[in-house]
């Protein structure tokens, strides 16, 4: 069992037998998928501000020292990814800034903006504006914030990272796994086209990790949302100096994952981080959202492979990379997106007819 919290009331009930054979998936137990996706973005790093103060991250900065992005500053860096042929706004930040953060708010309010969810909306706009589609990865959501966001997002995201509490989430602000999974939740009930993980090595057992899967997988049989899984290593940086999961780990849980998903459900490693050449026959079959433009925000000692190396990827494991939007294919043929959203792929644009053209390839290993 799953607990969840008071305020976030969600339990989820795992079987032992499930959590077994799952455990005994290894990397001959799966097949090879026949292509390999990816998605052009532009990293949005609307605030480096967080509630949370986990120990393997570099994303956040403390109270004082935090920013935010201004709108100009956001125009700006949408409009160098879309001249680039990016078609995604990631827009990442660190979860709902807490009352610590007087200077974020202060400005947000001088901005004339009440929360940080009224400010990404706004964002999402101008993502909108200058030909880009936005997904947003703000953290943990109340069902009010992601209502107030997901009609201008093409798709949203938050990494569930692991059910069980970890050391390396420790401290008074510690991330809940019942406040993930209320996210993941709520995703679901808004009809919301949603990307999710695990993340390897922060002190979670395989058990933990069958388990994060399985949790994974019941979240998109009761709601048929869940797009892509990443499978993400934690990696050494200025505040993690305890290591990342070996080669051996880090297929035996790809394994898992896929073993795990159903078919239309992507495993996603990200190639900045993981040995994408090294887990092709483990079963994934996406490699992300990659950006010829920014550094990876969250992770930025970690350079973007250049698309030719994404193509070395795919013909290293003998089958074709393809882009994608930041949104599935077949949410977008069976009716998932909002009018917002829906428009702007519609549109009589340069950013319209890009969207198409990636839509129209028709080789998706997200489509059905």
């Amino acid at each position: 069992m799953i607990p969840g919290t008071d305020a976030y009331d969600i339990a989820i009930d795992i079987p032992d037998d499930d959590v077994e054979r799952l455990l005994s998936v290894m990397p001959e137990d799966v097949g090879a998928a026949s292509a390999l996706s990816y998605c052009r973005n532009v990293f949005v790093p609307l605030t480096t501000a967080c509630r949370y103060t986990c120990t393997y991250c570099t994303y956040y900065d403390p109270p004082g020292e935090a920013e935010l992005m201004d709108p100009d500053e956001i125009r700006e860096t949408c409009r160098r990814g879309a001249d680039a042929g990016c078609t995604e706004a990631l827009f990442t930040f660190g979860d709902d800034p807490d009352d610590r953060y007087t200077e974020i708010h202060a400005q947000l309010a001088a901005w004339g903006y009440d929360s940080i969810h009224e400010y990404l909306r706004e964002a999402c706009k101008i993502a909108l504006e200058e030909g880009l589609l936005p997904h947003a990865n703000p953290g943990d959501q109340t069902r009010d914030q992601m209502a107030h966001v997901a009609d201008l997002n093409a798709s949203m995201g938050v990494m569930l990272e692991t059910t069980t509490e970890v050391q390396a989430h420790g401290g008074p602000r510690a991330k809940n796994p019942g406040q993930r999974l209320n996210t993941l939740r709520v995703a679901g009930e808004l009809g919301v086209p949603f990307t999710t993980g695990i993340l390897v090595g922060i002190g979670e057992d395989w058990h933990n990790r069958a388990e994060s899967l399985l949790a994974i997988r019941e979240m998109h049989e009761r709601y048929g949302h869940i797009q892509e899984v990443i499978v993400q290593p934690v990696v050494e940086n200025e505040r993690w100096r305890s290591g990342s999961p070996d080669l051996a780990t880090m297929r035996r849980v790809t394994a898992m994952a896929r073993a795990a998903l159903p078919e239309a459900v992507s495993v996603q490693v990200p190639p900045n981080l993981a040995p994408a050449r090294d887990l092709t026959d483990c079963g994934i079959d996406d490699l992300g959202g990659v950006s010829p433009v920014t550094v990876d925000h969250i992770n930025p000692e970690y350079e973007w492979p250049a698309l030719q190396e994404l193509t070395a990827v795919a013909e290293a494991a003998e089958v074709p990379l393809t882009e994608r939007l930041p949104v599935y294919d077949r949410f977008v043929d069976n009716g998932w997106l909002s009018d917002p959203i829906e428009a702007a792929i519609e549109a009589d644009t340069d950013a319209g007819e890009r969207f198409r053209s990636i839509l129209n390839r028709g080789e998706n290993p997200g489509a059905s």
